[in-house]
C-alpha cells in the first residue's frame, strides 16, 4: 500500500511533549464528588443542556452522563446523538474534534467543552496546510478522513469515517472504482486496506495511546494468561492486531467482550472503555495491554492524556460560565465540513449502524 511521507520528527516530538504535559484533574473525596454531581445536575437543567460523553473519559463522568439522561458512546454515536437531541446546549465531554463535529452539525446550538485544551494526537498529526497540499498532488483520489481531525481537514475531505464504519464506507467506495487517500491514522488505514483491498494512500498520523501498544508486551501477557482472548482497536499496530481474536471500534469491542466465552480479556485500547465494558460483561477480568517495559516509552500508559483532562470540576465550571469554552467554527469551513459528515451519517443510518 502506498503511503504519504512520514510525519516530520519535530511535529512528532511536539505532539508527544503536549501529551506528557497535559494537565491532570485533582483527586476528589466522595463528599466532593457527590456535591459536584448535584451541582452539575442542577446546572444542566438551568442551561437546557445535555452531556455527550466519550467512552474514554473518567468513569465518574460516564456515570453522571447516564444519570442525567445524556449519552455515553463512540464518536459516531456522539455525532448522531447531538444532531438529534433537542437541548439548546451540547456539553461535549471528550476531545476537541468531537466538540467541533457537534458544532458542524448543530450551528444553532451552543456547543461547549470542559476544556478546549483537550486535543487529539491524530488531529495534531494532520495539519491542514500539509494535508491539503498532499491531496492536491493526487486529484484523482477520493479523500476519506477519520473523525479524529480538525474541522478544516474535514472541510477538505469527501467522506468522514469513524472506526465503526471506516471499513464499510471504504468498501463501498472501492466497489465504485474509487481510489482513496485515507487520513490520518496509519494503523487504521492499513487495517481498512487489508479488509477492503482498496487502493489507498495512507497518511502517517498516529494515536499516542494505541501506537504505544507493542507486540512483545502483548505476547508476554498472553503467555501469562493462556486462556485469555485479545480484543483490539484498529488504531493499534498491525503486529498487535495480528494477535487479536476480535478487532473493532469502542462500541464493537464492548459487544465483543459481552459475546466472548473467555473469562479473561486482554484489551488493546484506552482503559477508559473498561467502565462500560465491565457493565456489559461484569464477570470478565479485563487486562490492558502494557505500554511500559523496555519496548515502550509510555507516553500514554493506555489512557489518552487529553481525555483525562475532563473532570467534574471543569464540567461544573463550564456550566456556570462557558466563556472561553465554546466551540466556534468559521461558517464557510463549517458548511464544507458538514457535507462529508452528513454523508457518513446518512450511510450509517442506511446500514442501521446508528
Amino acid at each position: 500500500m502506498a503511503k504519504a511521507p512520514e510525519i516530520p520528527l519535530q511535529l512528532v516530538e511536539e505532539i508527544r511533549s503536549k501529551a506528557l504535559s497535559a494537565p491532570r484533574p485533582r483527586s476528589l473525596t466522595p463528599d466532593q464528588r457527590d456535591a459536584l454531581f448535584e451541582k452539575i445536575k442542577s446546572l444542566l437543567k438551568q442551561n437546557n443542556a445535555v452531556l455527550i460523553t466519550h467512552y474514554y473519559v473518567d468513569e465518574q463522568l460516564q456515570i453522571l452522563t447516564d444519570a442525567t439522561g445524556g449519552y455515553v458512546g463512540d464518536s459516531l454515536g456522539m455525532a448522531d446523538y447531538g444532531n438529534r437531541h433537542p437541548a439548546t446546549m451540547l456539553v461535549v465531554v471528550g476531545v476537541r474534534f468531537m466538540g467541533e463535529s457537534a458544532k458542524i452539525l448543530n450551528p444553532e446550538k451552543r456547543v461547549v467543552m470542559p476544556d478546549l485544551v483537550a486535543d487529539c494526537s491524530l488531529d495534531l498529526s494532520c495539519p491542514i496546510d500539509s494535508f491539503s497540499a498532499f491531496c492536491d498532488q493526487h486529484p484523482d483520489r477520493t479523500v476519506v478522513v477519520y473523525a479524529n481531525t480538525s474541522a478544516e481537514v474535514k472541510a477538505r475531505s469527501d467522506w468522514v469515517v469513524t472506526s465503526s464504519n471506516a471499513v464499510d464506507i471504504v468498501a463501498y467506495l472501492h466497489g465504485q472504482g474509487e481510489k482513496i487517500i485515507f487520513a490520518p491514522d496509519r494503523h487504521l488505514g492499513n487495517y481498512v486496506q487489508k479488509k477492503t483491498g482498496a487502493d489507498i494512500i495512507n497518511w502517517q498520523g498516529f494515536c499516542v495511546v494505541h501506537d504505544e501498544f507493542k507486540a512483545s508486551e502483548l505476547r508476554r501477557l498472553m503467555q501469562e494468561h493462556p486462556d485469555a482472548e485479545v480484543i483490539a482497536h484498529p488504531e493499534s499496530p498491525a503486529e498487535v492486531l495480528a494477535m487479536a481474536d476480535a478487532i473493532g471500534s469502542t462500541t464493537q469491542l464492548i459487544n465483543a467482550a459481552k459475546a466472548s466465552q473467555a473469562e479473561t480479556l486482554i484489551v488493546a485500547t484506552d482503559f477508559g472503555l473498561f467502565h462500560k465494558m465491565h457493565q456489559a460483561a461484569p464477570n470478565k477480568k479485563l487486562l490492558a495491554v502494557p505500554t511500559g517495559g523496555d519496548s515502550a516509552a509510555c507516553v500514554s500508559c493506555a489512557h489518552c492524556p487529553w481525555m483525562a483532562i475532563n473532570s467534574l470540576d471543569n464540567l461544573a465550571a463550564v456550566l456556570e460560565d462557558s466563556q472561553g469554552h465554546e466551540i466556534t467554527i468559521e461558517e464557510s469551513v463549517r458548511k464544507k465540513a458538514m457535507v462529508p459528515i452528513q454523508r457518513m451519517l446518512e450511510f450509517s443510518r442506511s446500514q442501521g449502524k446508528v
